[in-house]
């Protein structure tokens, strides 16, 4: 880590002006250990952005015609604009989840706590085909109603309307995980002197918590954004024309990649405008405790007569991301079965899906670690260039991902390519800021003084790091890593291009029966991605969860 203070010396020990933290030259530990890691990962997160450029320098008028037509505008427009709604609704939807399951005596907080983080498990184009099926003009609800009441049409569910919901409600949990661990992390202290000055519960979280949460919900409202912008399969099948629409249309259609590359380069440069929002938003502010302790366990908060209503929310937020969904794959598993559809075997699939989602959240873990290290500890330019620089690649379509890795592999590494290391180096292009941002977000709240004071005892950066720093910002690296798990077991581009010789997973399986309106035999691959990433990650919720609340918190009367 880097070096924030100088240990102190038996003849400063009476001098207080020694004692504030100054900062210093990098040492060589700092620069092999943090820099050098973060340059290599930001040089990495470039190669897609240089494959861009090179295309695009090949680019004739006809090109800059294109990017300049008012369709195109106008698509970038709406880009812009779902973009914009789905991250507000999910804002909406995560910080009072979030809250409820960490601040309130809400029944089972820890399993809803796991349920609500579900969504993330199911893919785009999955949700998006069983919206369709179920609330279609010709789905299952439009056919029994029109059975029982002979209703013959349902409200429109294609375009703004249908992308809107279906990707809130996949992506919420991308602002949901990063406000669990802040609040995890927050000192109370704070709240609860605001309450003993006579705030009510409500003016407290407005006044106190909710400031202290604005990193977690740009750094995950960043995330969802982000998301929403490089999502193909969901706009695709609810028939809303987005940016990703116009370059995969140009790969696919016109195998004009040239153009195409311009146009992604577009895609490049809304992404550091994105950025540069998060970072005005973000301020100058710090979010860690004055307090160089161990927070208190937070005091949990009756619900009362708010109980039920919250039980409520719970319950339709989960129904709609995960029994809605679950319920028409397994109505779908049935109909093959009954009518003989051959499941077949998933093992290989399974296994193959595990260990590329494994592999590849240990490897962007490592990765995003000493980038986030240097984004919090050290405040130069040069460390706000390489956090913004991991997100260069982010909004990309995992095609332009992969053909990049493509490029660069039959040209530049053939030892590496078509095999699994090129795919989980497109894996940490993909998402490496998904772990970058919950690892910052608990950086964030671990007060300098703590690692000060363990050097000031003249202990190495890499002592203090291991014993001090990595304990406390075990929430965030829970996110990061259960985060990046999900993501890749759904992830489908860069699968399909990279993966090795006879390398399946669930993802490809899925599309491949999707693809050719197999919906059935798509049923058994897609409960398993649902189950195989749900389990680790209730598991590890219900584990932070637990181990946060060891000591029994106080429970305090709240009169609304």
């Amino acid at each position: 880590m880097t070096e924030l203070a100088r240990p102190i010396a038996p003849q400063d020990a009476g001098r207080t002006d020694r004692l504030k933290p100054r900062l210093v030259r990098p040492s060589l530990r700092s620069l092999l250990f943090l820099w050098l890691p973060s340059l290599l990962a930001a040089g990495i997160v470039l190669l897609p952005v240089i494959y861009l450029l090179l295309r695009a320098s090949q680019a004739g008028a006809e090109v800059w015609a294109l990017l300049l037509r008012p369709t195109t505008i106008q698509t970038l427009g709406r880009t812009l604009w779902l973009a914009l709604s789905v991250t507000l609704a999910s804002a909406a939807l995560a910080v009072p989840l979030a809250w409820l399951t960490t601040r309130t005596d809400l029944p089972g907080r820890q399993v809803w706590a796991a349920l609500t983080a579900l969504p993330l498990v199911i893919p785009s184009y999955v949700g998006a085909y069983l919206l369709v099926s179920t609330l279609g003009p010709r789905g299952a609800l439009q056919g029994v109603l029109e059975d029982w009441l002979g209703i013959t049409r349902l409200p429109e569910i294609y375009g703004f309307p249908g992308a809107l919901y279906i990707l809130t409600i996949l992506s919420y949990p991308f602002i949901l995980l990063s406000v669990r661990a802040a609040l995890l992390r927050m000192d109370p202290a704070q709240e609860e002197a605001a309450r003993s000055l006579g705030l009510t519960a409500w003016q407290t979280f407005w006044r106190v918590t909710f400031p202290q949460l604005r990193p977690a919900i740009t750094a995950g409202g960043l995330l969802v954004a982000l998301y929403v912008v490089r999502d193909f399969g969901a706009v695709a099948i609810l028939r809303f024309n987005t940016f990703t629409r116009v370059i995969y249309l140009q790969y696919s259609a016109t195998f004009d990649r040239t153009a195409a590359a311009v146009l992604a380069l577009v895609l490049v440069a809304l992404t550091l405008a994105l950025l540069a929002f998060e970072h005005w938003t973000r301020g100058r502010a710090r979010y860690h405790s004055s307090e160089a302790a161990n927070p208190r366990p937070p005091i949990i908060l009756p619900l009362g007569r708010w109980r039920w209503p919250a039980l409520i929310f719970c319950a339709t937020v989960v129904f709609a991301g995960v029994l809605m969904p679950g319920l028409n794959l397994l109505y779908w598993l049935g109909r093959g079965l009954a009518a003989g559809e051959q499941v077949g075997a998933l093992w290989l699939e399974t296994r193959n899906s595990i260990s590329a989602s494994a592999l590849a959240a240990g490897a962007t873990l490592l990765a995003a670690l000493p980038v986030a290290v240097l984004s919090v500890r050290s405040r130069g330019r040069a460390s706000r260039l390489l956090e913004r620089l991991t997100y260069a690649a982010f909004a990309l379509p995992g095609i332009v991902i992969a053909l990049a890795l493509v490029f660069f592999g039959a040209n530049y590494a053939r030892p590496l390519y078509q095999t699994l290391p090129l795919l989980t180096l497109a894996y940490v292009i993909l998402f490496l800021p998904e772990a970058v941002g919950s690892l910052r977000t608990s950086l964030l709240q671990v007060h300098p003084s703590m690692e000060e004071a363990a050097r000031s005892l003249g202990r190495s950066p890499w002592f203090v790091f291991r014993a001090i720093t990595l304990p406390l910002v075990r929430p965030g690296v829970i996110s990061g890593i259960g985060l990046v798990f999900l993501t890749v077991m759904k992830e489908l581009p860069a699968t399909l291009i990279l993966a090795p010789i006879g390398f399946k997973t669930l993802a490809t399986g899925v599309w491949g029966a999707v693809s050719e309106a197999f919906f059935a035999r798509a049923a058994a691959p897609a409960l398993l991605i649902i189950l195989v990433s749900s389990l680790p990650m209730a598991a590890l919720l219900l584990r932070e969860h637990t181990g946060r609340n060891r000591a029994a918190p106080e429970i305090q009367n709240v009169s609304d």
